[in-house]
């Protein structure tokens, strides 16, 4: 369950740090207020803890099945949490006014997810899918298209879901397969495999409706060659009814983590009779899919986070309770034993769950924050908020799923013995999260991303308005005595990522790009825990403001936020100096390794 003070927490990153009323000030959301948006939250965490959480273990306990015969067998509490969801506007409630939306920030938006993420990360995953799909459709199909589709998925009749991966081609969606046959009548015929459909197919849906990437025949090669199509299970037989579309189920994926969440293999025209929708433009099917890929891998930060959040919550729970051993200076044997959390190593396993957890989640708020921003805003202020979250989109993804999931293990740590055993929850959060840092792309291709795109575009125009903001917010921490070490600490850092930076480029210069992207994983790591380490510095200026204005009974509140990002500064971001070592140390074992040397 979630606890009523996690609302405080997030309402200190809403108010406090990021500074919702930025956004809730722009004409798109002015229907809203900070009153409002707080019973939007505290409405969201009734829904989490009396209709998900419940159902968190008995998910995972019961699986979803295949029953061989093309249908996945679901728990049954989705036919209820997903039109509950639905109707209180957690599927639509981002979405326009013009298309049946609430206009609810994505600052919003995003926050409630992450409730639903912690009580149940497996049912938000329905939810969120659904969400992503409408959202496409409203950007890019025409009218009737989102009329056609899109008040179904709202509802929570019709699930959504995004058709990428193929078997052959796996994340490469250069060596899709997929054909789309033009027909006498303006539709498509479509024929192909899609693998680790997440959410496809499932009892709790009546329909689905699969975005789905094919190639038109004479079609550019690679990339510029992919079109985006909706394939329903069930098309519209022209009569006012609905038939079968030749889109198969062949099985489900059975999973390590996130069992009660389907994984699905779909077989498009096996029976020559699938038929498809063409979006928008031929051949621009990978740009529309960015959309709703960069809003999923954003999502899939929070959701990472927001596991780890649970984690940490249940472990910290634990430790208050559980008396073992005694300290290290206690030698009476005739003593009673003290709680855990009083051990000096389990307060270093706490709070690194903590900072990472807390941190990652304000990340994800505030690349929420920047979305909103950009979609309400004009002229060069909204390609400042565009650059920012570009750069930020694959750092939220990847860190809040690799660092999750050490402080999930870390979790499984502070209960010992009993963390390994399904008695208690922190196994299973463990097991979620991992998928995490495998969903819309790896953490080494979200790393290529970073260093071989987004850090080096336009002459490193991102990072230098990252660095700009970044750098602004040291100088205020710098000038308060509290802040002022871990201040120095991340200046110190920022030079040393753009020192490694300039060594680096000589390599891509010379056109040397496969050594240039080799350790690319490495300055994902280096990168991200500056950027992490820039959140805290950010929840510590709130903190000291706060403490400075008063605030009774909350005092421990905020000093525990400036202790967190000293445990940061001192025990985190040494890892990220030493990562700018490997990076620039001569000798190099990736790119010029002979693979056959493993053996």
């Amino acid at each position: 369950m979630i606890p009523a003070a996690h609302l405080y927490f997030l309402q200190f990153l809403l108010e406090e740090v990021h500074h919702i009323s930025d956004v809730l000030s722009l004409p798109r959301f002015a229907h809203l207020d900070k009153e409002q948006a707080r019973e939007l939250l505290a409405s969201a965490r009734q829904l989490a803890n009396q209709e998900m959480a419940p159902y968190f273990k008995a998910m995972d306990d019961t699986p979803v099945a295949y029953d061989g015969k093309g249908n996945v067998l679901t728990h049954s509490c989705l036919k209820t949490i997903i039109p509950l969801s639905a109707e209180q506007g957690w599927i639509g409630g981002n979405a326009a006014f013009e298309h049946g939306g609430m206009q609810i920030p994505e600052m919003i938006f995003g926050t409630a997810h992450h409730l639903f993420q912690m009580a149940n990360n497996g049912v938000e995953g329905y939810l969120g899918l659904s969400s992503g799909a409408a959202g496409l459709i409203t950007s890019f199909g025409s009218p009737e298209q989102i009329q056609t589709f899109v008040p179904k998925i709202f509802a929570g009749e019709w699930q959504g879901t995004m058709a990428l991966t193929e078997p052959q081609a796996g994340s490469s969606l250069t060596d899709i397969t997929t054909q789309a046959i033009p027909m006498a009548n303006g539709e498509y015929q479509i024929k192909g495999h899609k693998i680790f459909i997440s959410g496809g197919q499932h009892e709790a849906c009546s329909n689905f409706i699969h975005l789905t990437l094919a190639r038109i025949p004479g079609a550019p090669a690679g990339v510029k060659g992919i079109s985006l199509f909706i394939v329903p299970k069930f098309r519209s037989d022209g009569n006012g009814g609905w038939e079968d579309n030749d889109v198969y189920c062949a099985g489900d994926f059975q999973k390590m983590g996130q069992r009660g969440y389907a994984t699905t293999h779909l077989v498009f025209g096996d029976k020559d009779n699938c038929h498809g929708y063409l979006v928008g433009e031929a051949n621009k099917g990978l740009g529309y899919m960015f959309q709703m890929m960069n809003g999923a891998r954003i999502s899939v930060g929070l959701c990472a986070a927001s596991v780890a959040m649970a984690a940490y919550q249940a472990s910290l729970q634990y430790a208050k309770e559980r008396p073992q051993g005694r300290l290290p200076g206690e030698k009476d044997p005739a003593r009673p034993p003290v709680l855990i959390i009083e051990h000096a190593d389990v307060q270093r396993m706490l709070w690194t769950q903590k900072v990472i957890a807390e941190g990652s989640l304000s990340l994800g708020l505030a690349c929420n924050k920047l979305y909103d921003q950009v979609h309400g805003s004009t002229g060069a202020e909204k390609e400042k908020y565009h650059l920012l979250l570009e750069i930020l989109t694959p750092i939220i993804k990847t860190y809040a799923a690799e660092q999750g999931s050490r402080s999930a293990a870390l979790a499984i740590q502070t209960l010992g013995g009993y963390g390994y055993t399904t008695d208690f929850p922190v196994q299973q959060h463990y097991r979620d999260l991992k998928i995490m840092s495998l969903y819309e792309g790896t953490t080494g291709i979200q790393s290529l991303d970073l260093l071989g795109r987004k850090m080096i575009q336009d002459k490193g125009k991102a990072f230098a308005a990252l660095m700009e903001q970044v750098q602004a917010d040291l100088n205020r921490a710098s000038l308060d005595p509290r802040l002022g070490s871990a201040a120095q600490k991340m200046g110190e850092l920022g030079l040393v990522i753009q020192d490694t930076l300039h060594q680096l480029q000589p390599y891509l210069e010379k056109g040397q790009t496969e050594r240039f992207l080799a350790d690319a994983t490495v300055f994902m790591e280096m990168m991200s825990t500056w950027v992490i380490g820039w959140q805290w510095v950010c929840m510590g200026l709130a903190a000291t403001k706060a403490l400075d204005a008063g605030v009774p009974g909350k005092e421990a509140f905020y000093q525990g936020k400036i202790q967190a990002l000293g445990f940061f500064v001192k025990y985190e971001i040494p890892h990220a100096f030493a990562a700018g070592q490997t990076l620039v140390h001569p000798e190099h074992f990736t790119a010029e390794t002979n693979w056959e040397r493993f053996d």
